[in-house]
């Protein structure tokens, strides 16, 4: 069972946030398409990972710190007497494996990757320290998850931790047929593993920004198009299709404001400037009365 759901991270939102309202730097761009790959990849995962039957916990996106080493789990599966780690990779194209370097490249222009059984050697390691400090003693066994169905690895070792897209199904079925039993001793583990995990990135990287350089608007929660329409009670974008109920667009563009701008209050008015597309302001009050707390009166009231 899901003990712990994949959620976009706030770094990964803000980049999101900030791609359709600005212009990012080629650097930052990169940045935020990595980032948005990497999730996908995972969420491919968790949709194999979550038609799991046997018994166990699956704990998704933990960020933990040992001895002062910041390290992050993709994938950890509970089960009666082994963890798995999964270090999932979203990766597409051709690549082969340097067997005598211990190597990743991509062809056709040869271009050297960061080894991922690097990574995946260092967390498993900050795990089983981690396991140690709180007190548990069990056996890890970690993958690489090549999950993209559009790769390819030229020369794949035998001996590697690496299970490649027409291995999945088959690494999910090996997990399936586990025999041992969870017990309270696992779902303490799972708890302290949760009560550890770090809400709060340190590497994360943003594009200096401010309220007035941000494109103003509306926009599809499908496509991110600005091209919407208000027809009643629903938003429809012209360029999707997309519909969604007013209310539901404005409490986004409530979300979007909090994580972009957690210092400014809401109020009515920023919210109207930030949507534009809505004509009337007593519309849009009518929406955060009804979902937020209002504090103060008048011109000074905000919602939170």
């Amino acid at each position: 069972m899901i003990y712990k759901a994949r959620f976009e991270s706030a770094e990964l939102k803000i980049l999101r946030f900030l791609n359709k309202r600005m212009t990012l730097s080629d650097k930052d761009k990169r940045h935020y398409l990595t980032l948005r790959k990497s999730y996908e990849g995972e969420v491919l995962f968790d949709r194999k990972t979550e038609k799991l039957t046997c018994d166990c916990l699956i704990l998704n996106d933990l960020l933990f710190k040992v001895n002062n080493t910041t390290f992050q789990i993709d994938s950890l599966i509970i089960t009666g007497n082994l963890l798995f780690l999964n270090e999932v990779k979203n990766f597409e194209g051709d690549y082969y494996y340097n067997n005598e370097l211990d190597r990743l490249y991509k062809r056709p222009k040869d271009d050297e990757y960061l080894n991922p059984l690097n990574q995946l050697s260092r967390s498993e390691s900050l795990l089983r320290q981690l396991l140690q400090y709180i007190g548990y003693h069990f056996t890890i066994e970690a993958w690489v998850i090549f999950i993209n169905p559009e790769f390819t690895l030229y020369q794949a070792p035998l001996d590697k931790p690496f299970i490649l897209p027409t291995q999945v199904n088959s690494y999910i079925k090996k997990l399936d047929i586990i025999p041992q039993g969870l017990s309270g001793k696992h779902k303490m583990l799972a708890d302290k593993l949760l009560s550890l995990h770090k809400e709060k990135n340190p590497y994360t990287t943003l594009p200096p920004y401010a309220y007035d350089q941000l494109k103003k608007g509306q926009t599809c929660a499908i496509c991110d198009s600005f091209a919407l329409s208000v027809r009643g009670n629903k938003c429809v974008c012209e360029d999707c299709g997309h519909e969604e109920l007013v209310a539901s667009a404005v409490l986004r563009s409530v979300d979007e404001l909090r994580l972009l701008f957690p210092d400014r209050k809401i109020t009515t008015n920023l919210v109207f400037e930030w949507c534009v597309i809505f004509e009337f302001k007593k519309r849009i009050a009518r929406i955060l009365e009804k979902n937020f707390k209002i504090v103060g009166y008048g011109q000074w009231a905000y919602y939170e």
